[in-house]
């Protein structure tokens, strides 16, 4: 499996952007696909997760309402649209894979590259 992200940026606090991850390798619908970010200094922490197979979505509180999770079967691509970004969103946003509905980051098994998102306040 190989999870090609991108999408990230420079915004200002308020501001959208819209992150993208590109699968390629596997059966795009057996998989949960999650998003984690990472800021300095601190570990990586779960954003969201979506699965297909009985539709569902999670979320970490701290975006909840702000970012939603989606995924377009055709592109073998899954989305992170983010709204209303704070100064606190700043960090390396990753894509991840796994067999399991989970946030747990060890459940996922394979990782994009990472894309950078930052918000000036």
């Amino acid at each position: 499996v190989q999870l090609q992200a991108s999408g990230g940026g420079l915004v200002q606090a308020g501001g959208s952007l819209r992150l993208s991850c590109a699968a390629s390798g596997c059966t795009f619908s057996n998989y949960v696909m999650g998003w984690f970010r990472q800021a300095p200094g601190k570990e990586r922490e779960f954003v969201a997760c979506a699965r297909w197979s009985v539709y569902s979505t999670d979320y970490a509180d701290s975006v909840k309402g702000r970012f939603t999770i989606s995924r377009d079967n055709a592109k073998r691509t899954v989305y992170l649209q983010m709204n209303s970004l704070k100064a606190e969103d700043t960090a390396v946003y990753y894509c991840a894979a796994a067999r399991d509905y989970s946030r747990d980051i060890s459940r996922y098994d394979y990782w994009g590259q990472g894309t950078q998102v930052t918000v000036s306040s």
